[in-house]
């Protein structure tokens, strides 16, 4: 893992790393803000395991995707101890986004749970 790359401190930090990694077409540094067994609901009606799958899926997304992607409006965050339920507003109207981020045990936030579209 490269190391000079920020880390979530937060749960809410998440959203805006995605966002800005997206917009430097950096699928490794995508891929380090999810579990190495997360699960992301992507591409629509599929479900994509583990961090080198994920970062597979986020490559091909790159190359087609226009850039940049907007920042979008966050949603309040629901935590429970470890855990914590991040939601926005998507700029592309796609319905909602929402992922559940788990703290681990430096401190910092990754992702576990990633449902970037739920219809509209």
């Amino acid at each position: 893992m490269n190391n000079e790359r920020e880390r979530a401190t937060e749960p809410e930090d998440l959203a805006r790393l995605f966002v800005e990694r997206c917009n430097a077409r950096d699928a490794e540094g995508l891929a380090e803000l999810y579990a190495p067994d997360a699960v992301l609901a992507f591409p629509p009606g599929s479900a994509t395991v583990g961090r080198a799958a994920i970062r597979a899926v986020l490559e091909r997304m790159l190359e087609v995707a226009p850039l940049p992607f907007p920042l979008e409006e966050p949603l309040p965050t629901v935590r429970y101890g470890d855990l914590a339920l991040t939601s926005t507003r998507p700029a592309d109207n796609t319905g909602g986004r929402s992922q559940v981020a788990r703290r681990q045990p430096d401190g910092t936030w990754v992702r576990i749970i990633d449902r970037p579209e739920t219809g509209n």
